[in-house]
């Protein structure tokens, strides 16, 4: 008698589609308890999506907890043999926190894990795995690949004395703007450049690695047999793909189902975390989010752009800017009360968001693209690419005070801001205790009233400050507007975005 398939939820047919898919190329089924012991997960915290972590003390006093990641943990009770080839999946439940919610969730996850030895037939063989574990669940789909390696090798060519961290997460979104202006930058740019189908860009990325002297051929290798395979089509680079680069190593990819605002699929080599481990083995995996796919609809989807712009006067100014470069909706200035806009010739969608609010909408995946202050986007640290900066609406974070102020080092520094993240970030960089009151207005008023010592606020002229006896007294960064996209827009609407990306440069020539 057969599985009446009708009685499954979305969920459960996923994760029983893809545990039959593994099982057939070779797998064995991996069952794990749901608690650990807590200190795989201290020691590890930086390889975790989150270091929040759901404890407990178990009868006999250790301290156990609620599994936060499966990898760790197959790492962990696996058998470590170089020699042997040891591939397993799972259907496994974590407990993170979530993104959006902020909370605690119960998140199912599909995958696989390889050990022992990682050959070039191995690899292609797990990114064949994980295009085919896409196609479960749509056929409209893309796995965007990078090599680690390849990048690392790009960031030591950069001479200017900036931290690792800071370029890493300038690639990470995508952000050229910085990379551009960093000496001995021009490699790591190219790189990320890249735009196309794996097989056109080939050529240019052999170029690359030829020209800057980066290895590389064994991935190159790889990608070779990739674009002559059946899924061709499916696969893109994008050097953009990073993980941390202390545990990750050579091929990283992240595999995205169009209408869905995030990466369905995540994976890569993990020889480094292998080896923090005092493991011998190569590794390789990847994980699907069931609960990502759960909310996947197929639905026809136009080939509009959506743009959130940001109320207020500059929204005006970048809405002047876009219809100077070609991306005119007309209707946009007419007097009504409408939000939503849209030229059909110009296959251009606009509609107005407040500002503090672009950024959740790119990241969600309602717009594609927005338009956002960097005070945003440092406060709310949206995972999306920031792709120019406009120079619109110039301004600086700063740290401001009463004239004559002398601050007393020996308690905590009292901060009234509504950048509570920006100020944190701050002042943890110098090593000094706060005590963040968090204001949503009229910030200037708290050191007059005693409430605190010192605000974080955005500064533009200063008028405000002196007409209330205040000064700046330090200068945190500067502040302007910033196009900004949702990942996952980038890879299905790529040439679009980028053709917009691309007048606004010549635009501020």
């Amino acid at each position: 008698m057969g599985i009446d398939y009708s009685v499954l939820d979305k969920k459960e047919r996923l994760a029983l589609e893809l545990r039959s898919l593994y099982l057939k190329n070779g797998y064995s089924n991996y069952r794990m308890n749901k608690f650990e012991e807590y200190d795989l997960y201290a020691e590890n915290k930086e390889f975790l999506v989150s270091d929040n972590v759901i404890t407990f003390t178990d009868t006999d006093g250790k301290l156990m907890a609620l599994k936060p990641d499966v990898t760790l943990s197959v790492i962990k009770n696996s058998v470590d043999d170089p020699q042997t080839t040891t591939k397993v999946c799972y259907n496994e439940n974590v407990y993170r926190v979530s993104r959006g919610a902020g909370c605690f969730k119960e998140i199912m996850q599909s995958g696989v894990e390889r050990f022992g030895k990682v050959d070039e037939k191995a690899t292609i063989e797990t990114i064949d795995l994980a295009l085919k574990s896409l196609a479960v669940a749509s056929d409209n789909y893309i796995l965007a690949l990078t090599d680690l390696d390849v990048v690392s090798e790009a960031v030591e060519k950069i001479n200017d004395p900036v931290s690792k961290k800071e370029i890493y997460k300038a690639i990470g979104d995508m952000n050229l703007d910085y990379i551009e202006r960093l000496s001995g930058g021009d490699t790591l740019k190219r790189l990320l450049s890249i735009s196309g189908a794996l097989k056109d860009v080939l050529g240019e990325l052999e170029d690359i690695l030829s020209d800057a002297s980066l290895s590389g051929g064994s991935f190159v290798s790889v990608l070779k047999a990739l674009a002559s395979g059946e899924y061709s089509n499916k696969i893109v680079l994008d050097f953009s793909v990073i993980g941390d680069e202390n545990y990750y190593n050579g091929l990283v990819f992240k595999g995205y189902v169009k209408n869905l605002p995030a990466a369905a699929l995540s994976g890569g080599r993990y020889d480094n975390l292998m080896k923090k481990m005092n493991r011998r083995s190569q590794a390789i995996g990847f994980a699907v989010y069931i609960d990502e796919l759960d909310d996947y609809e197929d639905v026809q989807e136009d080939d509009y752009l959506n743009v959130a712009l940001p109320k207020g006067r500059l929204g005006e100014k970048v809405y002047s800017l876009f219809a100077d470069i070609g991306y005119e909706c007309p209707q946009i200035l007419e007097p009504n009360r409408k939000l939503v806009f849209e030229n059909p010739q110009k296959k251009v969608r606009y509609f107005w968001v407040k500002p503090s609010d672009i950024a959740i909408y790119v990241e969600r995946g309602a717009a594609d693209v927005g338009v956002a202050g960097k005070d945003i986007i440092d406060e709310y640290l949206p995972d999306v690419y920031e792709l120019v900066d406009l120079g619109l609406g110039k301004c600086r974070m700063a740290v401001a005070a009463p004239k004559n102020f002398k601050e007393d080092l020996e308690r905590p520094l009292k901060v009234a801001t509504k950048f509570s993240h920006i100020a944190r970030n701050y002042y943890q960089s110098k090593g000094r205790d706060i005590d963040i009151i968090h204001l949503n207005g009229s910030i200037e008023i708290a050191p007059i009233l005693g409430l605190s010592d010192v605000i974080v606020d955005i500064v533009e002229t200063g008028r405000t400050l002196e007409e209330n006896d205040l000064e700046v007294v330090e200068k945190i960064s500067d502040i302007s507007a910033r196009l900004i996209a949702n990942k996952a827009s980038k890879k299905f609407k790529g040439k679009a975005i980028e053709e917009l990306r691309k007048r606004i440069k010549e635009a501020k020539i």
